[in-house]
Parts: C-alpha cells; structure tokens; sequence
C-alpha cells in the first residue's frame, strides 16, 4: 500500500467539513460544515473530479445526512437538537427532536444501519464530559436513547456481517466495538479497541468490505487502518492536521474521502496547510468500501 496517491477534491475549504457519505444509487458524495450549517452533495466526473455540486444552509449547526429511500428522495439530517428531513429542493421539515430546549448540546456524527434506521450522537458545545448521548431514529419515526454518557459522539459504522457496531468517542480518546442485533437494532458487550491520548482523538470512521475500520485522527494528521480486533494496520500521513472523518466512495467505491477542519487554526498553522478544511481524495489503496445506507422510515 505505498502507491497511493493524496490530493485535495473539494474545490472550496470548510470550517469544520465532517461526515462523507457515499451514495451509491445517485452516484453522489454527501458532506456537511456544521458551523456554517451547510449540506453539500456532488457528482463525480468520469476522471473522479467533482461534477456537479449543490449546497443546502440549514437554520441550525448540522452534524451528519443520510439518503433518505423512496420516491420522495431528499435526506435526513442530524441537526441541531434532533433530526431534519430535507426535500430536494431544500425545503426542511422536523422530524424528532430528542434534546429539545437543550441549546447547549448539538447532534454530532451519524449513519444508517443496514435496516435504515438513523444513529447520531450528540455532544455539547463546551465538550462537557459525559454529557452527550447516541440516539436512534426508528422506521416509524419515534427516537431511541442508545446510550448516555458520551462525551464527544463520533464515527459510527458495522461491520459487513452486521454483527458489531463501533462507535468513537473522540472526547475519550476511544475507539468503541459493540455485539450489534441487526433485526432488533439492540447492542451490548461494549469494548474499547483503541485508545488515543491526546492531542490526537478518533474523530470520524468507516469500515471497508473487509470488514478494517479506517480511523480519522483529529491532530494526528492521519488516517489509520485497524482490524476488528483493534490491531493497527495502515497509518496514512496527511498535510494537515486536522483530518475529521472518512468514507470510501467513487464509481468502484475505491476512493477514501477524507474530510478535514480548519477551525481553530491560526494564521502560521493555516499558512503551513493551506488545504485545510478541504475534502480529499486517496486512490490506489487497493481496498473497497461499502456504500452509506438510506434511511429507509417514515417521513
């Protein structure tokens, strides 16, 4: 794995970019800039360069979207103090809300199981520890509290048999594995695999055919490839500092899509990394991904 080859895709830098999502079935990249509210989907060219791009501004900060199944399209958005569908001409409508009223707290990272139900976290604006939870928004529209005492909710995925979820929680510093029930949805036996100390934090994850989990390492400067079994594999060195999530996506779904910040950097630091904030593409990995799934409930 030594050919790969790194380089900036977004055109424009984010503040705070998080969340790709491939979207197999429109053949597009989903992303979000949560301090600037916004929802970005793009096209890929047949050279894997972006194609057509369309932005969507919420009315509030927006952690992760999703597809949302079904002839009425749109997407489903972590945002805020719950959950947001999104026409595809923009209109937004609210669907749960399970931290209404608590403005100190904000929806965080998010992904759709493989039955389509939609888990996001939350965490709070002053990263008070333990104070941020992981809900699940169900088929019929109801919300679940999964778990209680998350600092920074991250980086959610399953493995390709669906039978462990992992779960990073970037204030601990861990990377988490639970036993995953897919017709129920229910979790238990919950390991931490990987601990980090800081500066550097798990941030944002995906997990590839293989079943390796592929870590996003906020102030590492990396992406790192662990086995199930916690065991570091790969670490791909990046040109900033700040690498927030990734994905792997494009017409073989060979690509890694790494999203990065920029925020909270100063002007030396900006000058030394001056793609920070951007999305970029990694080829030649020689490794395949899976799609993001849709969530597939009531609208």
């Amino acid at each position: 794995m030594t050919d790969f080859v790194i380089k900036p895709w977004s055109h424009v830098a984010g503040e705070l970019t998080e969340g790709p999502r491939w979207d197999d079935d429109r053949q597009e990249l989903l992303w979000v800039d949560i301090p600037r509210s916004q929802f970005h989907r793009a096209t890929l060219t047949p050279e894997g360069t972006p194609g057509e791009m369309q932005t969507f501004t919420l009315d509030t900060h927006v952690g992760a979207v999703a597809p949302a199944a079904g002839s009425g399209g749109g997407y489903v958005a972590a945002a805020g103090q719950g959950f947001t569908y999104i026409a595809p001409g923009g209109q937004t409508r609210r669907l749960a809300q399970p931290e209404a009223g608590n403005t100190h707290l904000r929806m965080n990272d998010g992904a759709c199981d493989a039955a389509g139900r939609f888990w996001a976290g939350t965490m709070a604006y002053d990263e008070t520890p333990e104070a941020g939870c992981l809900f699940r928004l169900e088929l019929d529209g109801s919300c679940t509290t999964m778990l209680t005492d998350l600092t920074i909710s991250n980086g959610i995925g399953w493995s390709p048999d669906n039978r462990t979820m992992y779960l990073n929680d970037s204030g601990a510093g861990s990377l988490q594995a639970f036993d995953y029930d897919e017709p129920t949805g229910d979790i238990g036996s919950r390991r931490t695999l990987v601990h980090l100390e800081p500066p550097r934090a798990p941030d944002g994850l995906t997990v590839d055919a293989n079943g390796d989990i592929w870590v996003a390492v906020w102030g590492g400067s990396c992406v790192r490839r662990y086995s199930p079994s916690g065991r570091l594999l790969t670490e791909i060195a990046l040109p900033v500092e700040r690498p927030t999530s990734c994905a792997f996506g494009g017409h073989r779904l060979e690509t890694l899509f790494v999203t990065t910040a920029r925020e909270g950097l100063d002007t030396e630091r900006l000058r030394r990394q001056p793609h920070a904030g951007h999305v970029f593409a990694i080829d030649g990995l020689n490794v395949r991904g899976m799609p993001c799934n849709p969530y597939r409930g009531q609208l």
